[in-house]
C-alpha cells in the first residue's frame, strides 16, 4: 500500500478533470512511450497504480533516488496523460484511524 494519500487525492483529482483538459496532445501520448519517458528521463518506476473515473488507470510513478513524482492517467482507448509532478516523494503506509480516534 504505496502513497495511498496521494492515489486517493489523484483519483478523486482525476473524477474532477475533464476528457479535453485531460487529454492535452502536449501531456499526453502512449503509454509505452510515457512510461520509458519517465524511467529514462527521471528514474521513475511505478510505485501505485488504481482504478479512476470511467475504468481510467490511475498510476503514480517516482523516484526514491531523486524524489520525482509523477501521476499519470491511461483511457481505455490507451491514451496516456500526465495530471500532476513534483518533488519530494515519500513513500507512505499509515494505517486507519480507529473509531475512536480523531481523523
Amino acid at each position: 500500500m504505496k502513497l495511498i494519500g496521494l492515489t486517493a487525492a489523484a483519483v478523486f483529482y482525476l473524477a474532477a478533470v475533464t476528457d479535453a483538459a485531460a487529454q492535452s496532445s502536449r501531456n499526453c501520448g502512449p503509454r509505452i512511450a510515457v512510461v520509458e519517458r519517465l524511467a529514462e528521463g527521471y528514474g521513475e518506476t511505478r510505485q501505485s497504480m488504481g482504478l479512476g473515473a470511467n475504468n481510467a488507470v490511475v498510476e503514480v510513478f517516482a523516484s526514491e533516488e531523486t524524489g520525482s513524482w509523477t501521476i499519470t492517467i491511461t483511457r481505455p482507448g490507451g491514451l496516456t496523460c500526465l495530471v500532476a509532478s513534483g518533488q519530494a516523494f515519500e513513500e507512505v503506509a499509515e494505517a486507519l484511524p480507529t473509531s475512536d480516534e480523531d481523523a
